[in-house]
């Protein structure tokens, strides 16, 4: 196995950090045990929401063989979405790329090395993934705790090139679930530890698709393509601007790094234009202003999406507004916010744990009228994160933090965010033109609300920027990102 925590892209990384990374891997080894001798069973089953829209095969690791179709790896037109559940975002890169994937015509498999129990990498991944959503509703909790820990951790702190030696060491430890996956399978890490796993146990064809728009050395991956969103990224990230103090570092070397665009799903790409003349229309018309909430995988925000709830019921009622809110599969944080906005619960109604009737209603709502309250959770994760993607498309105005969803050809508006690192996805919507800057409190949260309702010249420009914005290619980025991966194994 390469030793890929002493030096970082010709960077020697100093003893001190580089024992302290050796005493983190042997930490969590005698935790969760070393399992690089495991010979762990693969199989292959349909994805249970993603196979019918999207042709996702789950790769099922250390279940056994088990009973029913026995389904054969396509090593021609296969390609593996490398994935974990830490909050929804990376799950929802995961989805573009599975979409862009099925409409070139390639062979989408679902990889999420945070869902195989009995291993140390799910155990490791797991570890890291409680502390990461403890510390993200905290720091909604506590501003002292968010100036002094959250914000500097997720601004500076995964910016340091020792940072990413820790996780290279630590990446060791999730190889082994790659052992009896074909080699020559390209691999789509949409977060570092699948893409720097795939790359300790011999995956030859690594993209390491990183997200946000704040270039940090916990997304480098060295030995893999790295795809970049964003101009500004792609700079920051060439020069390792920043990531050891102020020194002068040696660059990234050009072939590892490529800007692509936005990671976005086939299906809003291909309907973009249409969609954004719908809204456009709606808006003439005097029709309600439909406006999507959605709670993200940490389940944090849960005041402020109350504020903005509380300020919307008097215009729903007058049918001036209509409200879409996705917890996810948070149902307590629904059950929360009837409680405390008492009249939330009459004016609602819920579309709870039935997908069938969750795609019925968006797919209705693109083309058909849609007023009051319409509440979505479901169980599974694949269904609570997805439902934000289908309910897109017939919403006007997209109210979220300024996360991945800061990418989305979508009006926005974009709540405070969570973590320094997310605040430069707002800055990036606002020059593209398709989002707002950052509502830093309540106040500024409503006055946007307001505009949007109350004016046409904000949400009708952001429209048109989308469109323009298509045109030159900005949100290809899941199609460029598999086309890379596929290019690899064809030169």
């Amino acid at each position: 196995m390469t030793d890929r925590a002493s030096v970082i892209f010709g960077n020697p990384i100093s003893k001190k950090a580089v024992k302290k990374a050796e005493k983190s891997k042997k930490k969590f080894a005698r935790k969760y045990g070393d399992d690089s001798g495991a010979d762990y069973s693969v199989k292959i089953v349909k994805n249970a929401c993603l196979y019918e829209p999207l042709g996702v095969y789950d790769i099922r690791v250390d279940e056994g063989e088990g009973e029913g179709e026995v389904i054969p790896f396509d090593t021609e037109k296969g390609i593996i979405v490398g994935n974990i559940r830490m909050g929804f975002g990376h799950y929802r890169i995961s989805m573009a790329m599975a979409s862009a994937a099925h409409a070139l015509g390639y062979t989408p498999y679902w990889m999420d090395l945070n869902s195989y129990p009995n291993t140390t990498c799910t155990k490791v991944i797991g570890a890291q993934n409680d502390l990461y959503s403890m510390g993200s509703r905290l720091s909604q909790k506590s501003k002292l705790f968010n100036k002094k820990y959250w914000e500097p951790l997720n601004y500076e702190g995964f910016r340091q090139l020792t940072y990413n030696a820790g996780d290279q060491k630590n990446a060791e430890l999730m190889a082994p679930v790659y052992k009896n996956i074909p080699k020559d399978i390209p691999v789509i890490g949409t977060h570092v530890w699948p893409a720097q796993a795939a790359l300790h146990a011999g995956m030859q064809y690594v993209v390491n698709a990183i997200p946000d728009n704040w270039p940090m050395a916990l997304h480098l991956a060295e030995g893999s393509i790295h795809t970049i969103q964003t101009q500004q990224s792609y700079m920051g990230y060439r020069i390792l601007n920043g990531m050891q103090g102020s020194d002068v570092l040696k660059p990234m070397p050009a072939d590892s790094l490529v800007y692509t665009g936005h990671y976005i799903d086939h299906e809003f790409v291909a309907n973009l234009e249409a969609d954004c003349d719908a809204r456009v229309a709606r808006k003439k018309d005097g029709k309600p202003m439909r406006f999507l909430l959605t709670i993200g995988g940490a389940g944090a925000q849960r005041e402020l999406f109350a504020a903005v709830i509380r300020h919307l019921l008097p215009l729903i009622r007058e049918k001036k507004a209509a409200l879409y809110v996705n917890v996810g599969d948070y149902k307590k944080v629904w059950e929360q916010l009837c409680k405390s906005i008492k009249e939330l619960k009459d004016l609602s109604t819920t579309h709870f744990g039935d997908w069938n009737d969750t795609n019925s209603f968006a797919q209705a709502a693109i083309d058909g009228d849609v007023e009051g309250v319409h509440a979505f959770w479901h169980e599974n994760i694949f269904e609570a994160v997805y439902c934000t993607n289908l309910l897109m498309r017939s919403a006007d105005v997209l109210v979220t933090k300024p996360s991945e969803l800061a990418f989305y050809p979508i009006p926005k508006l974009f709540l405070k965010r969570i973590g320094g690192h997310e605040k430069w996805g707002a800055i990036h919507s606002a020059e593209m033109g398709d989002g707002t800057l950052e509502c830093e409190d309540v106040p500024h949260t409503l006055q946007m609300l307001d505009m949007f309702l109350n004016e046409s010249e904000l949400f009708e420009q952001m429209c048109e920027r989308i469109k323009i914005n298509k045109t030159i290619g900005l949100y290809d980025g899941a199609y460029n990102a598999v086309k890379i991966a596929m290019g690899m194994k064809e030169k």
